[in-house]
């Protein structure tokens, strides 16, 4: 929790606030890829894409 931490001071000192949305797509797109290495909605999102 201390990198979330350290990485949200640095957003807010440097107004780099733009960093955000690309952080929180990048981690949708991970866990969509975990979730799809072998469960039962793994076909569901095959088809999304």
């Amino acid at each position: 929790m201390s990198f979330i931490n350290e990485f949200w001071t640095f957003m807010r000192v440097r107004k780099k606030y733009w960093l955000m949305p690309i952080l929180l797509m990048m981690a949708l797109f991970g866990g969509l890829i975990v979730l799809s290495q072998g469960s039962a909605i793994a076909p569901f999102i095959y088809t999304l894409f």
